[in-house]
């Protein structure tokens, strides 16, 4: 027989370690707030589930191209958590010394956050963050996912973001 119970991917809060009325210690929206599109002045972006996917295993790309040195950046690639997903890797198409990064299941999400470390510059370039993640077996709709970028350059304060759209096979989900 076939499994039962396709779960809305919201159904798991947990809220009970936060003490009602208290603010958490961790703004988790805060930085999303400026960001308005998928491209600002001199930096655009684009976010694609790499063609290389397969049913138990995903790599989200986001890729960030960039007309002027930015002297700050950082990169929030957030991967629902609708089945099953879990980290198995991460990388970046710059040097891996110039970045912090973290991943960290929150809200709902396993985000992976690139933080270029001060003193460091992006150059002007297309660069690619990626984050890699399992999951349950069969194809995962990427619908929920998102990221977000936030930059300085001397133009300004920077902010991208937007979805990701599968590529590869011709089959689209849902027409059956």
């Amino acid at each position: 027989s076939a499994p039962a119970d396709p779960a809305p991917s919201a159904s798991p809060t947990r809220r009970a370690e936060q003490p009602s009325g208290t603010p958490s210690g961790t703004p988790s929206g805060s930085a999303e707030a400026p960001v308005s599109g998928v491209e600002n002045g001199p930096l655009w972006s684009d976010g694609s589930v790499d063609p290389h996917s397969n049913e138990f295993w995903a790599q989200s790309n986001v890729t960030l191209k960039v007309a002027e040195q930015l002297t700050a950046l950082t990169v929030e690639l957030r991967v629902a958590q609708n089945g099953g997903v879990t980290d198995s890797g991460a990388w970046r198409s710059l040097p891996e010394d110039d970045f912090t990064l973290t991943v960290a299941e929150r809200d709902g999400f396993l985000v992976y956050t690139w933080v270029l470390k001060d003193g460091r510059t992006v150059p002007k370039g297309e660069w690619v963050f990626a984050g890699q993640y399992n999951h349950e077996r069969g194809g995962r709709d990427a619908k929920d996912d998102r990221y977000t970028a936030t930059a300085t350059a001397k133009s300004g304060d920077l902010a991208v973001r937007g979805g990701f759209a599968a590529q590869g096979s011709g089959s689209a989900d849902g027409n059956s």
